[in-house]
């Protein structure tokens, strides 16, 4: 059976981690064989990387060096872990992927075109079966965010208001341009909606041809 691999993306605490595991919990009590990672990070050389780059320490203004960073990480883990899950025929579950290094990195006003060769390297070629957009106004998602996280920020929770609105302004911007694969959810719902929502449009979209246990 093929494999597919599927994204979540959004702003600093809009419930990616939540949600990508009910749905990873979801898809095992129907019978598939399930990948969970994240990026940055997911293989070991690329959590080493996660460290450098989001250690507030480390920051480089830079919004190159940073996109490099990022698709030697992303490299890494395309290569070592989502490639071979997918020809396994397990679900691949990604909490983020290059459309994170286009929102984040491109609102720092990284040229497309170059922005676009960084993650042709980083990729090698893999696209999202599918992408779901946790959408949420950055004021309320920062407020998560530092709720969740005792008052420990990362590099990019540590940016201005205004460098999030941007975020935003560009993750929407691209389920816009490619509706086929993007799918916007309101996450400032309960939890247990958006999951809901989530759950009929995995099985309706990547899930119809398949045999299904317990849906």
């Amino acid at each position: 059976m093929r494999g597919a691999f599927i994204t979540f993306e959004g702003g600093e605490g809009a419930g990616k981690s939540t949600q990508i595991r009910r749905l990873a919990r979801m898809l095992e009590t129907w019978g598939f064989s399930v990948t969970l990672t994240r990026e940055p990070g997911g293989s070991p050389l690329a959590e080493a990387i996660r460290s450098l780059i989001l250690a507030h320490e480390n920051a480089s203004e830079d919004s190159l060096t940073q996109a490099l960073l990022f698709s030697a990480a992303r490299r890494d883990h395309v290569l070592g872990v989502i490639r071979p899950a997918l020809k396994a025929g397990h679900i691949v579950l990604c909490d983020r992927f290059y459309d994170s290094t286009r929102a984040y990195q491109g609102g720092r006003g990284l040229a497309p075109a170059l922005l676009d060769q960084v993650i042709a390297l980083g990729t090698d070629g893999l696209v999202p079966d599918m992408t779901l957009l946790l959408d949420l106004p950055p004021e309320a998602g920062l407020e998560r965010a530092k709720n969740r996280l005792a008052g420990v920020e990362d590099t990019f929770e540590r940016s201005n208001i205004a460098f999030h609105r941007e975020v935003r302004r560009r993750f929407l911007a691209l389920a816009k341009a490619e509706p086929q694969r993007f799918f916007v959810l309101d996450a400032a719902r309960k939890e247990s909606d958006v999951a809901e929502d989530i759950r009929l449009l995995v099985r309706q979209v990547l899930l119809a041809d398949r045999p299904q246990e317990g849906a």
